[in-house]
């Protein structure tokens, strides 16, 4: 998965009805858990260290916050 396109990804991901949440976080990167809309099975991890994304992200855990 492209880096460049993260923050379109996951909202895609959240817009079909899908959820994600934060596996790893540090300064400069962040792991996140994409699972399927029934909040069960892991499908795909997104990393990234693009700062537009982890703007995107802020201190939220899960995609509900």
């Amino acid at each position: 998965m492209s880096e460049e396109n993260a923050v379109e990804t996951l909202s895609r991901w959240t817009d079909s009805g899908a959820m994600w949440r934060v596996l790893y976080r540090t300064p400069t990167s962040i792991t996140v858990s994409m699972c399927r809309c029934d909040g069960g099975e892991e499908m795909e991890r997104l990393t990234s260290t693009d700062p537009e994304f982890l703007a995107w992200i802020g201190d939220r855990q899960i995609s509900n916050d």
